[in-house]
């Protein structure tokens, strides 16, 4: 059965699977758990635990912790998961083959998912991982573990790239994106709850953002119902703080570019209504944002009323609307700063995220984004600094990225030493050139097969 470690394995509450009566082949799921990439994890247990999906299931919080589980399983097979973004590739890689030299085994299969997987399954089955999940996990993980099961043959699961006789990557017809309502954001066990996911996919599909090539061009959301028996479950295991997964929160209910405060206002009031009087809700914060244009007198007053946050997180981008306009991103320069302003009239202190040498940024670019990071500091803002990565799957993924000269980096600076911006722009630079090497490596419209079963 399957559950969170050894000792714990409660199950779920099934929905709209189907599975043989008769087990062959026990399986035992290992998942290399890293902080980085809970959110995504965190979903598939939750799959795995809905769908009752037998298994035995054991997380390993290091290298090392992962090859011991490992090698203790007494299944018959044994399925481990990874789960990375595309600038952890590298570093994932060698932690593969670490667990490899620890514990090699011929039960054992390295499934690979996520965004950089979805985007690159060729150089991921070439890095050492048997398989490369290709899509949303949930419906794929499900089906991988009765396939295991039931000794059939992996050809015949959705949403996976295997490994061919020739090294090529051989892909499986694609999984099924599915109501966000069947499955959980996270499994029903307290050291694994975390923000809930209300909303999946984006309209904006902004050319150097992985969100819509991953999960599609529209919205799909969590319906209140099921974002109210996901905060019961919490406030049953004494939590209080709820936080959301969303690429723009005020976009909720809605599949246009305006969005519908009626029903933010519904959700926010209907998850309120489930906690406890000491409860706190958080929204437009961390791990989520706002576009700018949707930074409304009326939506912080919405805000105000509901949430406990005191910042909330808006995407710029660029200070340069030509770059805004070249990168996809539906807004000019001018809504934020009318946003910045708006939020701090309403007691919020905006987090702004901006990113640096975008392709095609010019050095007059850089300084009208230069000039409006500091104009919005001194607005009462924060700036949350950021370089641009060719990130695989992204209509940029082989673009070049824009110099950055030594003058913009000093003003960076100066803008942390006084308190008014922070970031890992140095790192993203590194990741950027590593990430623009594998694109040379392996070309955009490299060949594709895929199988014919299922």
């Amino acid at each position: 059965m399957c559950g969170t470690s050894i000792t714990d394995r409660r199950c779920g509450r099934g929905r709209r699977w189907h599975y043989p009566a008769r087990v062959s082949v026990e399986v035992s799921v290992v998942v290399r758990y890293r902080k980085a990439v809970t959110y995504g994890v965190n979903a598939l247990l939750g799959a795995l635990e809905t769908a009752k999906a037998e298994c035995d299931l054991r997380l390993g919080t290091t290298p090392e912790e992962t090859a011991e589980h490992i090698a203790a399983s007494p299944a018959d097979r044994v399925l481990v998961l990874w789960s990375f973004y595309s600038p952890d590739a590298e570093a994932m890689a060698a932690e593969l083959a670490t667990v490899r030299a620890l514990a090699d085994d011929p039960r054992v299969l390295h499934i690979a998912g996520g965004v950089h997987a979805t985007a690159e399954p060729q150089q991921v089955i070439d890095a050492g991982w048997d398989l490369a999940a290709i899509g949303e996990g949930e419906p794929t993980i499900v089906a991988l573990v009765e396939a295991l099961r039931a000794d059939r043959p992996l050809t015949t699961v959705p949403g996976l790239a295997v490994r061919d006789g020739d090294g090529m990557a051989l892909r499986t017809p694609p999984a099924p994106q599915l109501p966000l309502d069947v499955f959980p954001s996270f499994p029903d066990r307290r050291r694994h709850f975390g923000p809930i996911e209300i909303t999946r996919g984006c309209a904006y599909t902004c050319r150097f953002c992985q969100t819509p090539f991953m999960f599609g061009g529209r919205f799909r959301h969590r319906s209140v119902d099921s974002v109210r028996e996901h905060v019961r479950r919490m406030a049953a295991h004494g939590l209080r703080d709820v936080r959301f997964i969303t690429p723009t929160s005020l976009s909720y209910g809605t599949q246009g570019p305006e969005p519908a405060l009626d029903a933010v206002e519904e959700l926010l009031a209907g998850v309120k209504e489930e906690l406890p009087a000491n409860g706190r809700v958080f929204f437009g914060s961390f791990p989520s944002e706002i576009r700018p244009e949707h930074v409304t007198p009326e939506a912080m007053r919405l805000l105000k009323r509901h949430v406990a946050n005191d910042n909330i997180i808006i995407g710029a981008q660029s200070g340069s609307d030509r770059v805004l306009a070249a990168a996809g991103r539906g807004h000019g320069s001018a809504p934020v700063r009318d946003a910045v302003r708006i939020a701090v009239e309403h007691g919020f202190r905006p987090n702004v995220d901006f990113i640096f040498g975008l392709p095609g940024e010019s050095s007059e670019d850089q300084d009208a984004s230069l000039r409006l990071a500091a104009d919005l500091a001194d607005l009462g803002a924060r700036i949350h600094t950021h370089t641009f990565m060719p990130l695989p799957g992204t209509p940029w993924r082989d673009a070049e990225p824009a110099f950055i000269p030594l003058a913009t980096m000093r003003e960076l600076d100066r803008l942390a030493q006084r308190g008014d911006a922070y970031g890992h722009w140095r790192k993203q630079a590194e990741h950027a050139a590593r990430l623009a090497e594998t694109a040379k490596a392996y070309p955009r419209r490299a060949r594709r097969r895929r199988t014919t079963d299922g």
